[in-house]
């Protein structure tokens, strides 16, 4: 299937997963930050939950790490021309104001596994769990707030991803934030997966 798949093993990011496991670094202080430190406090306070994939025949090196927690995507507070290219694929007797989706709060690959598809399958495992029949809450959609570089951008443009608003000035008029944005609001559809 995938190196994931195949050589790693899947499990909850727990303050003993970490204090077992050899440095995780994916480049971004920021993000090694979070997974090291703040997800426990994060998952203490049932804000989130993170999650890892590690090596079978190395259970204490990380390969990737991600955080997921729930999310609405209110459509009621779009631009109208955002709104319409929104609300396309939605039969207009089930529309609603605000739309269930899961935040991808962070997402790293360690470096010593970069540029190696990890990113992009971790991504397909992250869409496939989320349609599965024993899925304990209904979710239409995955959200990203970006890091708004060119990298990520790309990552997550590559695996399906589309801005919420159709340029940061937009964005962040209705979002009442100042220009440059750090982060992009994105989404990405999951009744896509279905339908393929």
């Amino acid at each position: 299937m995938g190196f994931l798949a195949d050589k790693c093993i899947f499990k909850l990011l727990t303050r003993e997963v970490i204090s077992s496991c050899k440095q995780f670094s994916c480049g971004y202080d920021d993000l090694d930050e979070y997974f090291l430190k703040d997800s426990p406090l994060w998952a203490d306070q049932m804000y989130g939950k993170t999650y890892c994939f590690v090596l079978k025949d190395d259970p204490q090196t990380i390969v990737c790490a991600f955080s997921l927690s729930n999310e609405t995507i209110r459509v009621d507070l779009l631009p109208s021309s955002r709104k319409k290219q929104f609300l396309k694929t939605i039969p207009k007797d089930k529309r609603i104001r605000r739309y269930p989706a899961v935040l991808i709060g962070r997402l790293g690959v360690d470096v010593k596994f970069s540029n190696k598809g990890i990113g992009t399958e971790l991504m397909q495992i992250i869409k496939f769990w989320f349609i599965e029949p024993d899925n304990k809450a209904a979710v239409r959609y995955l959200a990203v707030d970006a890091l708004n570089n060119p990298h990520t951008m790309n990552y997550y443009e590559k695996n399906g991803f589309v801005c919420l608003f159709k340029d940061e000035e937009q964005e962040a008029s209705s979002s009442r934030l100042k220009l440059p944005l750090k982060t992009r609001y994105m989404y990405f559809d999951l009744i896509d997966v279905i339908r393929k």
